[in-house]
């Protein structure tokens, strides 16, 4: 699974919109074409392309703490606690996430799993502090055991930065790493994956660039992840599913430096693809889906 932080299908905009701005060929070579609020839904073989809501009949904008409890715990957590919440988990939505999350309910089915990110020693740090504003993804790791990477995982290729291509750890924090290309990162990645039952990597600098920040960045970032989306589908192994989704509409509108109530992005691929094109309708369809394909 490949979760991107802050995607949506958007509107057919060359400008605003980065998907038709830079010709994204993971769909336009696979899909023959990209999908908009007016075609969501695309097919070629067995990936599909399709919307996700992320309302959740919570009629405001989606955020990201409530997004991703709900989809990594199954559970609607913006109507659990009344509202959309982000960008970190509500206070009471972590007793939930304890229990919940997916890699707790897998493991307890005896299934191998791993978050493939590594962090900085600058986050250990901040763990270590004692601080609690932590991102789904990560506290789900942290509080079912399932061991977090670090920057000397990276050196030995046994994961991935968040940018994929270890640019912002070597520029930003002068770490002695060497630039990926996206196609060795997405060998990487399924390489991992065939080792696990269950694999998660996480992308987030797409909703900071939907935000307005790193904009400099904006067309190669965009590259970067067309070309790694790119090549993981087309070298997805025959008998693995990749599920790639996201928690709410942000990067695909450039106009506006806010989330989006655009359906956030959902596309499978693989054996199981077009049921779980089918069962995942809003974010909290998504954990049951993933854990249907291993009954």
């Amino acid at each position: 699974m490949i979760f991107i932080d802050g995607v949506g299908i958007g509107k057919e905009d060359k400008i605003n919109n980065p998907f038709f701005r830079f010709n994204f060929k993971t769909f336009k070579n696979i899909f023959g074409d990209i999908p908009t609020i007016d075609q969501p839904y695309l097919k070629n073989n067995n990936s599909f392309v399709f919307p996700i809501d992320a309302q959740m009949g919570i009629p405001d904008i989606p955020l990201s703490g409530t997004g991703q409890t709900s989809i990594f715990c199954g559970i609607n957590a913006s109507e659990f606690i009344g509202k959309h919440f982000g960008p970190y988990p509500y206070s009471t939505l972590i007793p939930v996430i304890k229990k919940q999350n997916i890699f707790y309910e897998l493991k307890k089915k005896r299934k191998k799993v791993e978050f493939v990110n590594a962090y900085p020693k600058i986050f250990f740090d901040y763990v270590n502090s004692g601080k609690q504003r932590l991102s789904v993804t990560t506290l789900s790791c942290l509080l079912s055991n399932v061991p977090l990477h670090n920057i000397s995982d990276l050196h030995k290729a046994k994961a991935l930065s968040a940018e994929i291509d270890n640019e912002r750890l070597k520029s930003k924090l002068g770490y002695n790493l060497k630039i990926l290309k996206p196609s060795t990162a997405a060998n990487r990645l399924i390489r991992i994956a065939k080792k696990n039952h269950f694999t998660l990597f996480e992308i987030f600098h797409t909703d900071h660039l939907g935000h307005g920040r790193h904009s400099d960045k904006l067309e190669y970032f965009s590259n970067v992840l067309d070309e790694f989306l790119f090549n993981v589908i087309g070298k997805l192994p025959d008998n693995m599913n990749l599920l790639i989704c996201s928690d709410h509409g942000n990067y695909e509108d450039l106009s506006i430096k806010m989330h989006t109530l655009n359906p956030a992005l959902g596309l499978s691929s693989g054996p199981d693809a077009e049921t779980l094109s089918k069962k995942i309708k809003s974010l909290f369809d998504i954990k049951k889906a993933i854990m249907e394909t291993f009954s």
